[in-house]
């Protein structure tokens, strides 16, 4: 039997982006609550915005390592579903989906940022909800459950 099998890596691009932006911040700050005296810049180090801008950085940058390290990933196969990272595999079987929803793409939000992909699960209250766009080859990721969604219509 063929398998076919796809590998979607979770981006961290949003990680790299926010932590770019508050270091960016931070040193904006740093530079306009500065004293230059007498040609020497001096930083104010007794500002609790500078403790604050501080944490904010800190806490970016702890996150952004801790999603590279994770190495999260979705793969799909015929007959299965991983959602794999470094420290767990969770495996949900295509037999186990009741339906499959994929939201439309709308013409007032016209960003895939807003669509998403509806899983309902044999003996599972609550559904399993994926954000396309926070996967990399987004397109392909909805075109596969697109397939998935018509093999199960079949069965």
């Amino acid at each position: 039997m063929l398998m076919n099998k796809h590998q979607f890596k979770y981006k961290v691009s949003f990680y790299y982006q926010s932590t770019i932006i508050y270091f960016i911040a931070f040193v904006i700050y740093i530079i306009i609550r500065g004293e230059v005296v007498d040609g020497s810049f001096t930083l104010i180090i007794k500002d609790p915005v500078i403790y604050f801008f501080s944490i904010i950085v800190i806490f970016s940058l702890l996150s952004l390592l801790f999603n590279l390290y994770k190495k999260k990933y979705l793969e799909i196969n015929d007959d299965r579903i991983l959602f794999v990272d470094r420290f767990d595999a969770k495996i949900l079987l295509v037999d186990d989906i009741l339906q499959i929803k994929i939201s439309k793409r709308r013409k007032k939000f016209n960003n895939q940022v807003f669509r998403f992909i509806r899983l309902k699960i044999k003996g599972r209250i609550r559904s399993i909800i994926i954000r396309p766009s926070d996967y990399e080859n987004e397109d392909l990721l909805i075109q596969e459950f697109l397939t998935l969604k018509e093999k199960i219509g079949k069965s």
